[in-house]
C-alpha cells in the first residue's frame, strides 16, 4: 500500500508539471501570437499609438513573467504591478483622446494609478528590507 501511495503521488505530481509547463508555453505562445498581429496591424496603418506600444510593454513583460516564472517556479507580483501599471496609463490615454474628457473616471484611473505605483513601493521596500532566500533580482 506505501508503494502505491509513492506512485500515486509521484504521477500526481508528474502530471501537475506537466499541464504547469504546458499551459506556461500556452500562454508565452499566446501572448508573442498576440504581439505580432499588434504589431502588423501598427505596420498596416503606418503608424503606431502611444496606446499601441503600451501594449507591446504590457505583452513584454507578460512575456518576462512567463520566463521567470518557467525557469524559477516563482511569481514576481512586481511584474503583476508593473502589468497593471502599463495597462491603466493605456486607459489614461484612451479616456484623453475623447472627446469630451470624461473628469471623474481621469481622475479615478489616476487614483489607481497612485494606488498601484504606492503598492510597488511597498513591494520593493519591504523585499530590500526582507529578502527571501529565493530573491528574484
Amino acid at each position: 500500500m506505501k508503494k502505491l501511495n509513492e506512485y500515486v503521488n509521484t504521477l500526481g505530481n508528474d502530471l501537475v508539471l506537466g499541464f504547469h509547463k504546458l499551459a506556461l508555453f500556452a500562454i508565452g505562445a499566446g501572448t508573442v501570437w498576440a504581439a505580432g498581429w499588434t504589431f502588423f496591424d501598427m505596420f498596416a496603418k503606418h503608424h503606431a499609438s502611444i496606446a499601441d506600444l503600451l501594449l507591446m510593454f504590457i505583452y513584454l513583460e507578460i512575456g518576462a513573467m512567463v520566463g521567470i516564472y518557467f525557469n524559477t517556479n516563482h511569481m514576481p507580483v512586481r511584474f503583476l504591478l508593473y502589468i497593471a501599471l502599463t495597462a491603466l496609463t493605456r486607459h489614461m490615454v484612451d479616456i484623453m483622446s475623447h472627446s469630451p474628457i470624461n473628469i471623474d473616471e481621469m481622475l479615478a484611473v489616476a487614483g489607481a494609478i497612485f494606488v498601484v505605483s504606492a503598492s510597488v513601493l511597498i513591494v520593493r521596500f519591504t523585499s530590500a528590507r526582507f529578502p527571501s532566500d529565493k530573491q528574484i533580482k
